[in-house]
C-alpha cells in the first residue's frame, strides 16, 4: 500500500471510530508503529486529525464553549482583580502569550499603557484591545471560532511550534484537583498545550467558578505550571487541596 492510500485508509478508519490507535493501526496494515505516527503526524499537518497520546482523533467543532458576548460581563470584577495581580508577573522587555479568554482580555486591557513588551494571542478581540497601544503584537493565526473570537487549526499550531516565549498566560474551563485543567474540545487543549510548551513559565488565570469542575478534553496537570492566580471567593478547603500541586497566588 502506498503513504498517500494508506493514510486515506487510516482516515477512513478515524471517520468511521472517532478515534484510532497507533498498535492497532500498525497490526492491521502490517506496517511498524513508526509509520503510523508519521502518517498521523502528516494528517494532523493537513488539519484533518488531532494527535493524542498513542493515537488520533477526529478534530470536532468547537461548539460547546460560551460565545464571548454571554460570559464578558460574568464576574467581572474578580476577573479585574486577577488580572491586576497577573501584570505584576510582567516584567519590560518580556514576550508573552495571552491565551483566549475574558480574564486575559482584563489583562490586555491594564497592558495598554505599559511599553516594550511583546504580546502574542490567538483572541481577535485581545488584539483590538491592542490596536492603539505601543506594544508589539503578534497574531497567530487560524481559523476563526466563531461567537468567542479565538483562532485555532493548524496555521495555529503550526506558529506555536516556532517561538519560544518568557511566560503564558492561561485561561481555562475547567480546574479539578484530579483532573487538571480541561476544555471542551481536543482541539482548544491542543492551543493551550502548544502554549505552554513554548513558554518558560505559565500562569493559571482564572476566577474561582472554574474550580471544582471538569470538561471533556485534559489541557494539562496542575503540577505542570507555575501557579494560579484566582479570587478571594475560593474556600480554605478548596484552596488547600490545590496548593498541594500548585502554588496559589
Amino acid at each position: 500500500m502506498q503513504p498517500t492510500e494508506r493514510r486515506e485508509w487510516v482516515m477512513q478508519q478515524v471517520r468511521e471510530n472517532g478515534k484510532v490507535e497507533i498498535e492497532v493501526l500498525s497490526a492491521e496494515l502490517n506496517v511498524s508503529p513508526m509509520t503510523i505516527r508519521r502518517d498521523l503526524d502528516q494528517l494532523e499537518e493537513e488539519g484533518k486529525v488531532i494527535r493524542i497520546h498513542g493515537g488520533a482523533v477526529l478534530p470536532k467543532p468547537l461548539i460547546t464553549e460560551t460565545p464571548f458576548f454571554a460570559k464578558e460581563s460574568r464576574r467581572i470584577e474578580q476577573k479585574r482583580m486577577i488580572a491586576q495581580k497577573a501584570l505584576s508577573y510582567i516584567k519590560e522587555g518580556q514576550t508573552i502569550i495571552l491565551d483566549s479568554g475574558t480574564t486575559t482580555l482584563e489583562l490586555a486591557r491594564l497592558l495598554r499603557n505599559r511599553e516594550n513588551i511583546t504580546v502574542i494571542t490567538n483572541d481577535i478581540k485581545i488584539a483590538a484591545e491592542l490596536v492603539d497601544s505601543s506594544l508589539k503584537v503578534i497574531v497567530t493565526g487560524g481559523e476563526l471560532q466563531n461567537d468567542v473570537g479565538a483562532l485555532f487549526g493548524p496555521q495555529t499550531h503550526q506558529f506555536l511550534k516556532n517561538i519560544h516565549v518568557d511566560l503564558f498566560f492561561l485561561g481555562a474551563h475547567a480546574i479539578d484537583v484530579q483532573a487538571g485543567v480541561t476544555s471542551p474540545t481536543f482541539e482548544k487543549s491542543l492551543v493551550k498545550q502548544l502554549m505552554i510548551q513554548a513558554a518558560e513559565s505559565t500562569l493559571l488565570v482564572a476566577d474561582s467558578s472554574k474550580i471544582d469542575q471538569k470538561a471533556f478534553s485534559k489541557v494539562c496537570n496542575l503540577s505542570e505550571l507555575t501557579g494560579f492566580i484566582t479570587d478571594q471567593d475560593i474556600s480554605d478547603t478548596m484552596k488547600n487541596e490545590l496548593s498541594d500541586s500548585i502554588d496559589i497566588l
